[in-house]
Formats: structure tokens, sequence, C-alpha cells
């Protein structure tokens, strides 16, 4: 694959002239269900985001891998004017956000950890689903979540691999996507689970599916709206007009990328490829 290194762009911040930037980045087209919420809340301001899909899916890879990658991602944003930057991706939370606010001080960064607490606390049968991915089930954040919450209902966590899997090639209905929801649903809602966290960013695609084989016996609880205001809440207070604009990157194919976010979008993306070399 080809490789060029934009871990080496600088790390500190450009001046700024213009409405604040929010950088968004995940291991692929899943943190565009998150960057959606951010357009909506935050129309005025320009986006920035990156798919690592020379990486997807961060998932099922040791968190010090990741957090490489989304080291080498956060300084090319950095580089690029980004004024604050989400970590649209569970597992790269899970991995890196800790480790990036105290690397960088100076930036605002926002984080995903699993909606398990409003998900404890609307539960009407007790028992919460999470499907998730196993990096983040692995790590500390998902952990002290389940220690703070997990005595207050029944929380069982499900990897679902397969399921970033179909995101990533755009498939978010019919027969496959219904089959596989399925397969990783049917046990939470055995177990009597009426609350089902989507803890990871691709699921939300698939939020229609979990409803049709959820029917009225679980609810999908997705953070994306949460998260875009957070990040409305942490950016910083300037105010001088521009025009706002949209840039995808991915650091594989951009026409494939731009086709698949361009159906999920439900309008049309222009993505540029850039890759890089981690640290």
């Amino acid at each position: 694959m080809k490789r060029c290194a934009v871990c080496s762009a600088p790390s500190s911040r450009p001046p700024r002239t213009a409405m604040p930037k929010i950088g968004v980045l995940d291991s692929g087209v899943g943190g565009l269900s998150v960057l959606r919420e951010i357009h909506r809340i935050l129309p005025q301001h320009s986006t920035i985001y990156y798919a690592d899909q020379a990486h997807v899916p961060y998932g099922t890879r040791p968190h010090v891998e990741i957090d490489s990658f989304v080291d080498s991602i956060t300084r090319f944003l950095i580089g690029q004017g980004a004024d604050v930057i989400v970590l649209a991706c569970h597992a790269a939370s899970a991995a890196s956000l800790r480790l990036l606010r105290e690397r960088y001080p100076h930036v605002p960064f926002v984080g995903l950890e699993p909606a398990i607490k409003p998900a404890v606390l609307n539960t009407q049968s007790g028992v919460v689903g999470v499907l998730t991915t196993q990096a983040t089930a692995d790590g500390a954040l998902y952990q002290r979540l389940l220690h703070r919450y997990g005595r207050m209902a029944r929380v069982i966590t499900r990897p679902a691999p397969e399921l970033v899997t179909l995101v990533e090639a755009g498939t978010i209905a019919g027969s496959a996507a219904h089959s596989a929801v399925s397969q990783y649903l049917e046990p939470l809602l055995q177990a009597g689970a009426d609350q089902i966290v989507l803890a990871c960013t691709h699921f939300p695609f698939l939020a229609d599916v979990i409803r049709d084989v959820a029917g009225s016996t679980a609810l999908p609880v997705d953070p994306g709206a949460a998260v875009a205001r957070q990040v409305r809440r942490v950016l910083p207070d300037r105010r001088d007009a521009g025009r706002p604009s949209q840039r995808y990157l991915t650091s594989a194919d951009a026409g494939d990328f731009a086709r698949i976010a361009s159906g999920l979008m439900g309008a049309e993306v222009i993505a540029e490829t850039v890759c890089y070399r981690a640290d």
C-alpha cells in the first residue's frame, strides 16, 4: 500500500482566522454516524473526517497498535487546523483518549464511551444488552462503566465484529444485514434486554434493522447526538464569519469510500486518499 508520512505534520496550532474547525476520526465509515449529528447541530462549522480504512477494523486490534494509528492521525488533523478532535470510535477512545489529552493539552478531545448509564437508568426489565467490539469490551473505560452501573442492572456484553464489516461494505439493509443483526441480537432479547447499547459507531447505521428484529421489545441507544452536543460545549469561542467546508479523507481507496459514504450520509461525498506511517 502507498504510504506517506502525514504523522510528521506539525502538532502545534496554526493561526486561526475562521470559525473553529472540527476534526473527526474513525477506523472507517462508522464515525459518519457521529459526523452527521455534528453537521445537524453545528452546521456553521467546517469539518475534516479521517477514515483509517487501511487498518479497519480497530475493534480486533491491541490497544497499543490502535493508539499508534490514532496518534498519527491526530497530529495530522491538528496540522490541518482542527480546533477540536472527536474520536468517533469506541475502540479508539478506549485505547487513546486519556493519552491524547496528556500529549496535546492545548486541544479539546471528545471521545465516546458506551451509553451504559442512560440504558441502565431507562431499562424496565433490568437487563441491558451491549453490542460492541472486542477492543472496547477489553478497555479500562468499559470495565469502569460496568463496575459503576452493572450493579444497577444486568449488563450483557456481545462483541459483533461482522456488523462492522457489513457497514464498511455499505450493507445496512436486506437479508444479509437482517441475518447478521439477528445472530447477535437474539441472545440479548432472549435474556430480557430492553435497551440495546450501540457501542460502536458503525452500528447506528443498522438501527432500522435492529428495530425491525427487536420489534417493541427493545430500543437501540445511540450516543451520536450526545457527542455532538459535547463538541458544541468544548468548541473555542470564536465567531468570525466564514463559509463552512466538509472534507473527507481515507487511508484506503477514495472512490470506494466516497461511494459508501454517500449512501450512508444521503448526499454526495467527495473523498481524498491520504495515507500515513504510524510511529
